[in-house]
Order: C-alpha cells, then structure tokens, then sequence
C-alpha cells in the first residue's frame, strides 16, 4: 500500500493557511493505527526547503516527500514500525540545518502556571510567559508563549523562519487563552514576533508584551534575551538595603532623563549604559545624592514621550544598549552605594499597532468603551484594571524590575489618573463604578497588591506616587486601609514654593502663607518634595530662570530655595541640570549645558548642592523624624515685613538646627531669633557664603546665645542675615 499522506485536502489547507489551534494534532510525528497497518507518518512545513531529511542515531537518513508545491514534507514508514527520537535536516540547496522538530515536544507550561494567570496571581509571570530561554529535557531553545484569548490562531515569526507565519503556528492552552511553542536551537539575539489571526479573520502582527529586549526604535520587533546569566556583585549593597529604614534615613533623589544628560562625542544619538556609569557614578558621588531615579527605561517607540508611553513593560530600552547592559549599570551604582529607582508607567500605554492595544483584535488590555479606555489629555489607552490578567500582568511588571535588575524603588506614573474614574473627563464623559462612585476600584486593588507585595517580599525597596490630589492614605500601608505606597510627591508644596519663589521678593511678604501652609498637612502622609522635569519644560523655565532679579539675585534666590527645599520635611528630588544652573529648558534632545561649568557662579551652585546633601547626610536633625511632626517646630512665620521665616529642625536627641530664611535681599543686621538651649552655635550652612558665589555676609562661623527668650524658646541669638539667603545654625558642642 503506498501512501502519500492520510492527511485530508483541509487539513493540509489548514497547515498551508496557518489556521490551527493545535498544530501538534497535524504536524510532527503520528502513529496512523491499524487501519494503516500501524504505520508511522512525519509532517512538517518548510516553504523554502526543496528536500528534508529525517535523521535518526546510528541509521541511514530517511528522504521525506514534498507532497504540496507550499512546502509540506510527509515521511510514512513501513507498517508496524514503533515511534523513534529524530532530528529534521533542512536544505534549500544553499544551506542545510539540523534541528529537533518543533512539533515533538509536549506542552511546557505547567497546569499551574495557567491556573495562577487565570487567577490572576501570577506575579512572576515573567519567568514563563513571553520569549524565554528555555531546556525542554536536553534539547535547548526558546519558549514563547503569550496570552490571547480571542485570537483563532497565532504563530511565531522571525528571523529563525523568514518571518513566515506558516513556519511555527502556536498550541493553544485551552480557557487560559495562552498559546505557547517551544522552538528548539534559536538563542539570544534572534528577532521575533506574533502573528494572530483575529476572530474577524484579519491577520495581525504584535511585539511580544513580555519582551526581555526589542529592536532599536523604529523597528519593533522583540528580540530573544538570556537575562538570568548576569552575576551580581551587589550583596553588600542588597544586604543593607534589607534593614534600611527609609523614612529616617538621608534620602536625597537626582531625577534625570537618561538619554540626554550626556550625549557620545561621536556620531551616535545615544550614550551607552556604560559611558553613561563611567560619569554618573563619581559625579553623583561628589555631589552627595543618594540615589538617581531615571525617566523611564522601559522600550518605548517615541523619543518625545520620554519614556512615559510604553510599550514594553519587561525590556530596557534598547536605545542605551542590552539588558545585561542595564543590569551592569545598576550593579555598578549600588557598588558604588547609590540606589537606583525607575519611573514607572502603568497608567496608560500607547495605541501603537504593533503593541497592547487591541492586541488579539479586541480591547484585552485596555476597556472597550472609550470613557473608560481612552485617556483624554495624552490620547493614550488606558489599561482595564478590572480585567484580573491585566492586574497579573502590571504586578509582574512592577516586581520584575526589582527582582530581575536589583532596582531599588519605583516611581510610580500618574496615580490619580488611574484612581478616579472622571480623571479629566467632563460630566458624561466618564461611567461610575458599581456603587455610583468616581472611584477606580480594579486600579485600587491593583496598586495595593503590588504594593503589599514589594513591601513583604523586597524590604527596603520603596514605591513612590506621583499623586496629586488628597486621595487620604496614599502612603498609610494596605492593612490599615492605606494604598500602601512608601513616599508620595508633594506637588502642593512644589506648586506654592515655586509660586511663592518666583515674586519679586519686595511682593513675597503679602503670600507668606504660600511657605508656611505646607506645614499644616506636611505629615499627613510620607513625602518627597519635587522639583522634578515637568517643573523645567513646556514653557515654564529653569529653576534658575524662574528666580526674578538680577543674575547676582537669581542665583542667590536658587540658592535659598534649595536650602528651604532640602530642610523642609521630607525628602529631596531635584531634576538634573538644575544643580548647577542651566538657564535653558531641558530639551530631550540635546545633553545638558555643561559648558556652564567653566563659569564661576555655576560651578559654585554645584558645590553649593553638594554640601548641602552632606549636611543632610552628617545630620541626623533633618532626617531622623523627618516623616514625624516631632522632628519640626516653627520657631517664627509671622516677620511677614522682614520676610523673614524661620524654624527648627531636630532628631529628638541632642541634634537641633535652627533654620533662617531671610526672602529679601536686604541685609538684617542684629536680627534675634529664640533658640532652644544655652551655648554656642555654628554656622553650618550660609547660603551667601562666597564659595558659593555670595556676598559673604554671615556671622564669622558662630554666634552665642542669650539669656533671654524668644519665640517660645527659652534662649535667643543674635544673628546677622545676608541678602536672599538661608542660615542654619547648629550648638557646637
């Protein structure tokens, strides 16, 4: 009996077509029954082979046949024939490679991994689903597997088959909507992608959304990534992470947009990763900041959205290099004992056809009715946090980064857009959630998962929020009825600051209470106080633009509104540039203005930067209750016709500052301030000293106090207070 193949005119359509939810039922190797007197039939699909072999050990080759003009080989044994181990060697008359058949393995992803995505617990997803380098028994290559469960078919393609979708049609795992393929003998640096046929029968193409890496932009496709192999050498780092108490401990934050800080000198667009450490690290380190926090570094397809429209929520971008890349860059900051915190995006993703946005040809990301899946001000989707998978999904993004690259915190994007529901909607715009409520129920029990779960399982890593209403308990943990983040911004503080520094100081003592009204609800929650990229784009100036004045004053006036912003409660971010003074806005698309430095008054504010992050750091007064009312007292704010505030800093112990901040630039003489114990006090900060481009007017280094009191305080000194400029005054002994 000689037989071609059993296969019917529609099966081998469906191979052909690429139309199959199960390939492994028509292609690889089939016991045919005894019907056909127990023989044994081999398919696979190769376009451009003209033969293909079966090689099996210690045996002669076995020829298979070329049964249809597309490309289906079919070998059929002699009956009673038993199934066998065998490799499949392709030529196409110019080259010829030996692989083990795709279609022989057994499925790779465990009954429980499908149940948790299901479930939506599934928190490291990243080890299973994507593009995974991958050992089924002894045989090594990659697993790829994705989630899209409306799609009626989906293949990979990529450089490893001439990204024909023919080539490898995926297995579908059943109700869990994954498909998933192993694909043996293709490693790191190999391109790839999905093909998904819709349910409407159009064929669509889409990035991995569990990429390790990706093409350099424009090009999208993903790219095979072995992240696993990297040896830390950060322990030291990690181990004292484990007991850091952020909340009394110095935390100061250079905010900074990778790409652009530091162009190459060559032709290139971009630094890499380890230029890049090359200058950050001692710079940071002279400069006295405890960690950076980078601008997103997730793959993202525009240079304009600095990162903040992402598409791949697993991969660095590539515009700085590879992950392994990446993940040297924070190994080398943590060596050098600085903390790393990424900005974060989880509110919204671009609708780029080649990413999340109707990925399987439905809205499986994103929520179908534009009023909950459409964000109005950036026209970008918005993720449907209702959607357990999609809450899987962001979790698992969020631990990846701390897992997998050692990051030491996230920033986290955008809160309040994702809390409420009419977040820049007008009424009719937006739909209420199930009990008539504006608020984002699915987003609340996403973010305190994620946050519950960083604070159990990476201790000392920290979740920032970007939040700007008065949402209560943004940082009360989860199991008192907190959202659980560790710091939120505080962009009222930043906003009344900026306002009140940015007035002409003769007009600054009628909006005194823009100073002072931070203070009323300063430890209602646990802050950072930022003067962060938004503050210095769009049309809104430098900081040292935004001073008014002369030169001489608009650098006196940065000078003190870094003394107030670095004594005020709360932790210090300051946006790259702004620590020496660049005039100009931040442009994304040139490097900072570092000629500026062979100028006197901006190497000066460096240096004047710099000190003050070792004041904070030398003392514990600004920052042991820094996040406790205990560690603050108003010494007096109601000088308003001096412009003059003043308070007190301390660490309930022995370590008190007195803090002074005369907002005019007329020098006061003879100026009595209470203080709370007998002795002598250092000035250990003049913010007019001449070493950082002052006047020099102060008190010689040190006042005495007298027996009287003021204020409140049972003692008082006698000070002198240089134009636009902050003192703080510390006992010696």
């Amino acid at each position: 009996m000689k037989i071609r193949t059993i296969l019917t005119p529609d099966e081998i359509k469906s191979i052909e077509n690429a139309t199959l939810s199960n390939p492994f039922m028509l292609l690889g190797m089939h016991p045919l029954g005894p019907e056909y007197d127990n023989r044994i039939e081999v398919r696979t699909f190769c376009p451009a082979a003209l033969k293909v072999s079966i090689k099996i050990e210690n045996a002669k080759p076995l020829q298979m046949n070329r049964v249809t003009d597309t490309g289906l080989f079919v070998w059929i044994s002699e009956p009673e024939k038993k199934t066998f181990s065998y490799t499949l060697i392709f030529s196409t008359g110019d080259t010829t490679w030996e692989t083990r058949d795709t279609y022989c393995f057994l499925p790779q992803l465990g009954e429980l991994d499908l149940y948790l995505l299901t479930e939506g617990n599934h928190y490291k997803l990243y080890d299973t689903l994507g593009g995974r380098v991958w050992a089924a028994g002894d045989t090594e290559g990659v697993l790829f597997s994705v989630w899209a469960p409306n799609a009626s078919s989906v293949s990979v393609i990529g450089t490893f088959n001439d990204w024909d979708r023919r080539r490898h049609p995926m297995r579908s795992r059943g109700s869990s909507g994954v498909w998933e393929l192993f694909i043996p003998d293709i490693s790191p640096g190999d391109l790839y992608k999905y093909s998904l046929k819709t349910h409407t029968g159009e064929i669509i193409e889409k990035s991995d959304p569990l990429a390790l890496a990706s093409e350099f932009r424009p090009r999208t496709a993903s790219v095979v990534a072995d992240i696993s192999s990297f040896e830390w050498t950060d322990s030291i780092w990690m181990k004292s992470r484990n007991k850091w108490n952020p909340f009394s401990s110095p935390l100061s934050i250079y905010e900074m947009h990778a790409p652009s800080w530091k162009k190459p000198p060559d032709w290139r667009d971009f630094t890499s990763w380890s230029e890049l450490a090359d200058e950050l690290i001692p710079y940071i380190k002279e400069l006295g900041f405890t960690h950076i926090e980078l601008m997103p570094v997730m793959e993202h397809p525009f240079d304009g959205s600095w990162g903040y429209q992402t598409t791949g929520y697993f991969a660095p971008t590539s515009r700085l290099g590879k992950p392994e890349h990446f993940q040297q860059f924070v190994n080398r900051c943590h060596e050098a004992s600085i903390g790393v915190i990424l900005d974060w995006a989880p509110a919204h993703f671009p609708s780029d056809a080649t990413g999340l946005a109707k990925f399987d040809g439905t809205c499986l990301y994103e929520h179908e009715d534009p009023k909950k899946g459409t964000h109005p001000d950036w026209k970008t989707l918005v993720f449907n946090y209702d959607r357990q998978e999609v809450k899987n999904f962001l979790v698992a993004s969020g631990l990846f980064w701390l897992d997998k690259y050692h990051i030491d915190g996230l920033r986290v994007d955008a809160v309040a857009s994702m809390l409420y529901l009419d977040y820049s909607r007008k009424e009719g715009e937006w739909i209420p959630n199930e009990y008539g409520g504006r608020e984002n129920l699915g987003a609340i029990e996403f973010i305190k998962t994620l946050n519950s779960i960083i604070a159990k399982d990476f201790p000392g890593a920290m979740t920032i929020a970007e939040e700007s209403t008065a949402w209560p308990g943004v940082t009360t943990s989860v199991e008192y009825g907190g959202l659980g983040f560790t710091f939120k911004w505080n962009m009222g503080w930043m906003h009344d600051t900026l306002n009140f520094f940015q007035r002409e100081p003769v007009h600054r003592k009628h909006h005194m209470n823009d100073l002072t009204f931070s203070l009323i609800y300063a430890f209602s929650e646990n802050f950072v106080l930022p003067f962060s990229h938004d503050e210095v784009v769009h049309g809104k100036s430098s900081l040292l633009s935004k001073c008014p004045g002369d030169r001489w004053q608009q650098f006196a006036n940065l000078r003190l509104l870094l003394a107030y912003q670095w004594s005020h409660p709360g932790k210090q971010l300051l946006f790259m540039g702004s620590e020496f003074g660049q005039w100009n806005e931040w442009n994304h698309e040139t490097e900072l203005d570092w000629d500026l430095l062979q100028y006197n008054e901006h190497r000066k504010l460096q240096i004047f930067v710099s000190d003050l992050n070792r004041i904070i750091m030398r003392n514990p007064a600004f920052h042991k209750l820094d996040c406790s009312p205990e560690g603050f007292r108003w010494i007096d704010f109601n000088d308003t016709h001096a412009t003059v505030v003043s308070f007190l800093r301390n660490s309930g112990e022995s370590s008190q500052v007195v803090c002074i901040f005369n907002m005019t630039p007329v020098v006061r003489e003879d100026y009595l301030i209470g203080v709370p114990s007998e002795g002598t006090y250092a000035e250990i900060l003049n913010t007019d000293s001449d070493i950082y481009g002052g006047s020099g007017k102060g008190n010689l280094g040190s006042v005495h106090s007298k027996p009287f009191g003021m204020h409140g305080l049972p003692h008082s000194v006698s000070v002198t207070l240089p134009p636009l400029a902050a003192v703080f005054l510390q006992t010696a002994n």
